[in-house]
């Protein structure tokens, strides 16, 4: 693949809110390649400052025209197929529920396995959680543009008493 036509392939699904992909995505993006091809373009891009590689596996259009949500668009890459949410200290420091704001740390429940990462847009925690998909639909909110849903504050609340932790950073309400 040529850079112009990966360039171009690039900038049209990012006008379109795409700038981060698995390496399957890609794949399907890069179509025409050969799988050797394939391979030989990834660090080629890479190299060439077209693509960014946060973290293992998830690649991130280096030319985009990102939103404030990076993070959670590399969040969804990294646990796609499951239900994933904003929860925990990161929901509640939203609600103003908790007394310090994680900068650069997202809090996020997923129905796949646990796990942090750090990326240089930020650090991401996976909480493993078994609550059902319609239990997680009816306590969390979608947000339009924002790739993540959110816990309720009372969702969040009952995720933070469930691990246990953090507890102290609660504010008190009078």
């Amino acid at each position: 693949m040529d850079i112009s036509t990966a360039l171009q392939r690039l900038h049209r699904f990012d006008r379109q809110g795409i700038y981060v992909y698995t390496k399957g995505n890609l794949r399907r993006v890069f179509f025409d390649d050969t799988q050797e091809a394939f391979k030989q373009s990834l660090p080629r891009l890479i190299k060439q400052g077209i693509l960014e590689r946060p973290c293992r596996g998830v690649y991130l259009f280096a030319l985009s025209r990102r939103d404030c949500f990076a993070v959670e668009h590399i969040a969804c890459a990294l646990r796609r197929g499951e239900y994933n949410y904003v929860s925990l200290e990161s929901a509640l420091s939203e609600y103003g529920a908790i007394s310090q704001i994680p900068i650069s740390y997202l809090t996020v429940m997923t129905t796949g396995r646990k796990g942090v990462f750090k990326t240089p847009y930020g650090t991401i925690e996976f909480t493993h959680t078994k609550r059902d998909d319609m239990d997680i639909l009816h306590n969390t909110i979608k947000i339009p543009q924002r790739p993540l849903r959110i816990a309720t504050e009372a969702a969040a609340l009952r995720d933070l008493k469930r691990v246990g932790r953090n507890l102290h950073m609660l504010i008190e309400e009078d």
